[in-house]
């Protein structure tokens, strides 16, 4: 049996309100099943690095994502160690998957891919 941890509502709120920009709501979706850069970010949302380097950095500051460097490049991915990462999962089983963006940044060269 599986016991679900509860969120309070004040942090439930802020996150709610987090994800409720669509970039950022799109950002976790792709992150949920692909590690990405800010670069791929850039090239996937069409819009400035300082911008989406910001989305990053509030989905951070929540302790949504991480961040891990390999070689000159961060990565970022879903905090599994959150403790409002179960929430997060159960809002992003809503979204439509994003593999199609990926696919699409590997078909222009443009996805990045470090060992």
């Amino acid at each position: 049996m599986r016991v679900k941890a509860t969120v309070e509502v004040d942090k439930a709120a802020q996150t709610l309100k987090l994800l409720g920009d669509k970039t950022r709501l799109t950002m976790m979706k792709m992150l949920q099943s692909h590690d990405c850069c800010v670069c791929e970010f850039v090239a996937v949302f069409k819009t400035s690095q300082p911008a989406i380097s910001q989305h990053l950095r509030k989905l951070r500051d929540a302790e949504l994502v991480k961040e891990t460097r390999k070689g000159q490049w961060i990565f970022y991915s879903i905090n599994k160690e959150s403790k409002y990462y179960e929430f997060v999962l159960g809002l992003l089983d809503y979204i439509p998957s994003q593999d199609d963006r990926i696919k699409e940044l590997e078909q222009q060269g443009l996805r990045i891919m470090c060992d």
